[in-house]
């Protein structure tokens, strides 16, 4: 259920209603607006359909409805708005197109520092840099670990881009918190629930990729995960799904750009890198993530793909990464069109 309290209902007000909600024995999840509170209900309590028959009559409610999604916080029937989330000079979700970029793996402070300054200058706004790297076989490069955070937080300090990485393990989620302003799961890790949990309390904004064989239900139930535990600063992520295909290394639903903004308020950001696995296709995907809706991408770029101790195969050079976001610009402008008549009409 969510409960929508009146534009000036009183601090007492809320207090009682969240009062009668726990009385039915329901969990409670409020959200402050600018102008009103929403307050949302989760749990298997008792009698749904008397406890919103009493909230209707109870002074200071405006509205209380029942959600049928199973993803309760995320769903558009929960907030209809998108939800913005600021990182750094960006603001996700808005009426920025957003870019993340960087290398697949953080190799040497020589590496990041000429990858950040370049795509600094190109237009991006966060720079991505896995400090741990989940590896398919354990005899692979497996990242640089703390070492390698202090170096994008370098990069940071020298450049201004906000850092995006990866987090493995709820045991580092306070490691990785200490220097990354985007905490990052990565498609093997959309179901570890105890990492989903913890992120959920850590306070940093969380970049959450879809798993390899996952539907955008279960996506969206991860999500689900971290806002239900706190934090409702999720960002969820299209990289390519598995299939039968192998022309590409991923198959890229990009349906799920559109199916996600019905379904939810969150931002949807696309990784052309991993959806493809090739160089070569990653600017035309990332015209489709711009002209299908989507708020952003993370794409892979590295001074020196064929020296790249991972997906250099996918990573683009620094030159095709500007010309990248050069060919990029018209489309982003009539992006940025639509994005503003949208925010108008609502």
């Amino acid at each position: 259920m969510i409960i929508s309290m009146r534009p000036g209902a009183t601090k007492r007000e809320v207090e009682h209603v969240t009062e009668r909600i726990r009385e039915f024995g329901f969990r409670v999840h409020s959200i402050e607006g600018e102008e009103r509170v929403v307050i949302g209900v989760v749990g298997v309590g008792g009698d749904v359909e008397a406890c919103l028959e009493s909230l209707e009559a109870t002074p200071g409610v405006e509205k209380a409805v029942r959600i049928s999604a199973p993803y309760k916080f995320v769903s558009r029937e929960f907030r209809k708005e998108r939800t913005t989330i600021r990182v750094g000079a960006a603001e996700i979700g808005g009426d920025e197109f957003v870019t993340m970029a960087g290398p697949c793996s953080v190799e040497s402070e020589q590496q990041i520092m000429e990858t950040a300054e370049a795509v600094a200058a190109a237009g991006a706004k966060l720079l991505r840099g896995g400090a741990f790297k989940p590896r398919t076989s354990p005899y692979d490069f497996q990242g640089m670990e703390e070492a390698g955070l202090k170096l994008l937080a370098k990069a940071r300090e020298a450049t201004g881009l906000a850092v995006i990485t990866e987090v493995m393990s709820d045991r580092d989620v306070d490691l990785v918190a200490d220097y990354a302003d985007v905490m990052q799961i990565g498609a093997r890790n959309m179901q570890n629930f105890a990492l989903l949990k913890a992120l959920g309390r850590c306070g940093r904004p969380v970049l959450l990729k879809r798993g390899l064989s996952s539907t955008i239900k279960e996506l969206l139930m991860s999500a689900e995960y971290v806002v239900a535990h706190g934090n409702s600063q999720v960002m969820l992520c299209e990289r390519g799904i598995r299939t039968f295909e192998t022309a590409t290394r991923n198959t890229c639903d990009i349906t799920a750009v559109p199916v996600l903004n019905e379904m939810t308020h969150l931002p949807v950001i696309v990784d052309p890198s991993h959806a493809t696995g090739k160089r070569s296709l990653v600017p035309a995907l990332a015209k489709a993530a711009v002209a299908i809706g989507a708020d952003g991408m993370i794409v892979e770029v590295h001074p020196c793909p064929e020296k790249a101790v991972s997906d250099g195969a996918q990573s683009l050079t620094i030159q095709g990464f500007r010309d990248m976001m050069r060919d990029l610009s018209g489309y982003i402008e009539l992006w940025k069109k639509e994005r503003l008549a949208e925010m108008v009409a609502v």
